[in-house]
């Protein structure tokens, strides 16, 4: 079994600020109020030749009203209840409050072994105001500051003497990302948490739920795989608050780093230019993509409306239109699957390799017998062709006058090697080099 942190506590204590330090990232938003972080966030770190796992939660709040404090509540006791080692975050600012007492009494009930961390101890003034902690019961109490590392190092010397030193992280470097796209409140969340059978990421029906980027492994039916839920990308004049600001870089990052894209479209809305938006991003980055048009169920439809759905959406993303596009419902779960098996076809599209043989036994006499336009009296002679060693399909022609070869000449060639070789739902780089 992994060796599993979870950091818990009330809100604005600095649970991510310690979640970033610990992992050496900055995939946790960190902001000065209540309620910045909601869903579970995965990260992982290593202290002394030790691997484990962390888990970031959102502020626990108790006796409150607000639908995102109550799917949060959720979201804290389901890391609880994951991990083998609590943190739990106290405020030496502020000393015990009363919310402090009401997670220390989960805590007690949970029988895990809890790690109290006083944080904010940023100055010698704050030594020793952490004593009252004691109190409360849960176990040895650390001076902190998860801001700039003070007391961190003690606090993960004790964690790591309590792990499994034979535990290993299971290596998901190596293992394709499929990351979930779209605009605001497409249904993103909702799909992860269908094909997963559980409450995964928080969902509503308020726009900007989700803020961070958050990883699942999927390991069921043959298929083994990072899934990314992200928030969701407005428009760029529409986000005027930093913590949507950072949830949308999020969201661009997940993409830059991942293998295949999922675009979530709502169906009642059709494509909007936000939705080509991101698809263009998808594009320039050269990740593969298919398109997801969701909430199908809540479309009037007869036998003539899909196909005529399908056609509308290929011209609007055209010249760039041979990806897959299914109509799904993550209410009914309608094709979620079949959604999950067209991405991991496209993750093998997007790694295929061409012998560079194949490929000219193939093109060259493609090209002999439509050779490129002359251009002022000079005609191109290509020569040569291989696919380059890239991580999305790229291939290079080699030929004698490469500035000449004008752009629909490149689509030609594009259309020729889609004819001959699954790449639906890949972008395709085509390069002219001087022989």
């Amino acid at each position: 079994m992994s060796n599993i942190i979870a950091i818990v506590g009330r809100p604005n204590v600095g649970k991510s600020t310690l979640f970033n330090r610990m992992t050496e990232s900055k995939n946790a938003i960190v902001k000065e109020i209540s309620g910045v972080t909601r869903d579970r966030l995965y990260g992982r770190g290593e202290w002394n030749g030790v691997p484990f796992s962390v888990i970031d939660t959102g502020g626990y709040v108790h006796g409150s009203d607000d639908i995102f404090e109550g799917e949060i509540r959720k979201q804290v006791k389901l890391a609880i209840d994951e991990a083998n080692v609590i943190i739990f975050m106290v405020d030496v600012t502020t000393g015990i409050v009363d919310l402090d007492e009401t997670v220390a009494a989960m805590l007690r009930k949970s029988k895990k072994k809890v790690f109290i961390a006083a944080n904010k101890v940023d100055n010698t003034q704050r030594y020793g105001l952490s004593s009252e902690f004691w109190s409360l019961g849960l176990g040895d109490v650390y001076d902190l500051s998860a801001t700039n590392g003070g007391g961190t190092g003690e606090l993960l010397d004790d964690i790591i003497a309590t792990f499994d030193k034979n535990s290993e992280l299971e290596d998901e470097e190596a293992l394709p990302r499929i990351t979930i796209v779209g605009k605001p409140n497409v249904g993103k969340s909702s799909f992860v948490n269908a094909i997963t059978g559980q409450e995964r990421n928080i969902v509503t029906n308020i726009s900007g739920t989700t803020r961070d980027a958050l990883n699942t492994r999927y390991k069921a039916f043959g298929f083994d795989f990072v899934l990314v839920d992200t928030a969701g990308i407005r428009k760029q004049a529409k986000v005027t608050e930093d913590i949507e600001y950072y949830s949308t870089l999020r969201s661009v990052r997940a993409i830059e780093n991942s293998d295949v894209c999922v675009l979530m479209i709502d169906a009642t809305e059709g494509v909007q230019k936000q939705d080509l938006n991101i698809y263009y991003i998808i594009e320039k980055n050269n990740k593969g993509v298919v398109v997801l048009v969701n909430k199908w169920d809540l479309v009037e439809k007869d036998h003539t409306t899909m196909l005529a759905f399908e056609e509308r959406i290929r011209e609007q993303l055209a010249p760039y239109n041979d990806v897959p596009i299914i109509f799904t419902s993550t209410i009914t779960k309608q094709r979620i699957h079949k959604a999950l098996e067209t991405a991991m076809e496209v993750y093998n599209n997007r790694i295929t390799k061409i012998p560079t043989s194949e490929l000219n036994d193939l093109l060259l006499p493609i090209i002999e017998a439509t050779p490129p336009p002359s251009v002022k009296g000079k005609y191109v002679n290509i020569k040569y062709v291989t696919q380059l060693p890239t991580h999305a399909p790229a291939f290079a022609f080699f030929c004698n006058l490469p500035q000449y070869i004008a752009e629909s000449y490149r689509r030609f060639l594009e259309n020729k090697i889609r004819e001959n070789y699954n790449f639906t739902g890949i972008p395709i780089r085509i390069f002219f080099r001087k022989k």
